[in-house]
């Protein structure tokens, strides 16, 4: 992994948007130009004090060349645990009929624990 991407992790949207633009050496009117807002707004995302939209999400990561995952979620929030991770390496390697299998009883495994959930409260 280079050292610039081990720079972004475990951090929040605001240190990543502004490590983007210092990494492109960019002004906060640079920034706002390349992805189409006002200062205003960088200067707002830059100090946690909004967070941008679905679709400048998108513009940024486009702009960027990264993953709107990246920008979004801390280092490892989304990780499947160890032995899930392991399981699934596995399926991945299995044919596409016994993939939709899984996946199948995977479905209603979360359909199941769904209703179980709602019938709690």
């Amino acid at each position: 992994m280079d050292k610039q991407l081990l720079s972004y992790i475990a951090m929040s949207f605001p240190a990543r948007f502004l490590q983007l633009r210092k990494d492109n050496n960019l002004t906060q009117p640079q920034m706002a130009d390349k992805i189409g807002i006002h200062i205003t707004q960088v200067k707002r995302y830059e100090a946690g004090q909004a967070q941008p939209s679905i679709e400048l999400l998108k513009k940024i990561a486009t702009a960027f060349n990264v993953t709107t995952d990246w920008m979004i979620f801390e280092d490892g929030e989304r990780d499947l645990p160890k032995g899930l991770q392991l399981k699934f390496e596995a399926v991945s390697q299995m044919s596409e009929e016994d993939q939709r299998t899984i996946q199948s009883l995977i479905d209603g495994m979360i359909l199941k624990h769904t209703a179980s959930q709602l019938a709690t409260k």
